[in-house]
């Protein structure tokens, strides 16, 4: 039996209204939130270290409690537009804003599109999509990072596991059409990582740790 005029009409309204809000969550995962806490320790979290304004960057130029600062309020800009758009239009509003708020994160208009590598903010679009998912994941970035001190291959092996668990966990085509294509910019944008790991110039997790050497290894 096919849904009642009413029931369409209100569907559609509510994923044009998250259409609408696209640009606003974009706007949203462009707040600069390793720049403003590394600033805060004197240091410019896009000159030193990596030079990617994440938290793994942070937690090697100034420690571990600004890195999770940076790494909980980028997390917070992707749930908060899923949030919104969970509400408007449930999984499908949820990866709309969602995603632009990663590509907000990736791509800030304000840094001349050059921007982190979006894994918090994609993360806390997956709290509020697929929290069991979620869980999953952080037990297997917090497995790797701490045998392989390297942030960036844990995060590639989680963007490539996320749409099988999506899969496992019985997502709709929809769901595992969006995680795929989070997980291919989350991995693009660790291509460089990648090539530093082979040349045997990744950064780990535990050096630099100070921000001499922070500044040195840049």
């Amino acid at each position: 039996m096919g849904l009642s005029p009413a029931v369409r009409m209100g569907e559609n309204g509510a994923v044009l209204v998250a259409l609408c809000l696209i640009p606003l969550a974009y706007l949203l995962g462009t707040f600069p939130s390793a720049d403003l806490v590394a600033r805060r320790y004197g240091v410019d979290v896009t000159k030193a270290g990596s030079g990617n304004p994440g938290a793994s960057n942070v937690i090697r130029l100034v420690g571990w409690k600004a890195g999770v600062v940076v790494l909980l309020a980028d997390a917070g800009k992707g749930a908060l537009a899923a949030g919104v758009g969970l509400a408007l239009d449930g999984h499908r509003g949820a990866w709309i804003l969602g995603t632009a708020a990663v590509v907000g994160h990736v791509f800030p208009v304000w840094r001349r599109f050059k921007g982190g590598k979006g894994v918090a903010t994609g993360a806390g679009v997956f709290v509020v999509v697929f929290p069991l998912v979620t869980l999953i994941l952080a037990a297997v970035w917090f497995f790797v990072t701490r045998v392989l001190k390297k942030a960036s291959i844990a995060s590639v092996v989680c963007a490539v596991v996320a749409p099988f668990a999506v899969w496992f966990r019985h997502g709709t085509t929809f769901d595992i059409v969006f995680v795929s294509v989070v997980a291919g910019l989350l991995v693009l944008r660790h291509a460089s990582n990648l090539r530093r790991l082979v040349r045997g110039e990744e950064h780990g997790l535990d050096r630099p740790t100070t921000r001499d050497d922070a500044a040195s290894a840049a």
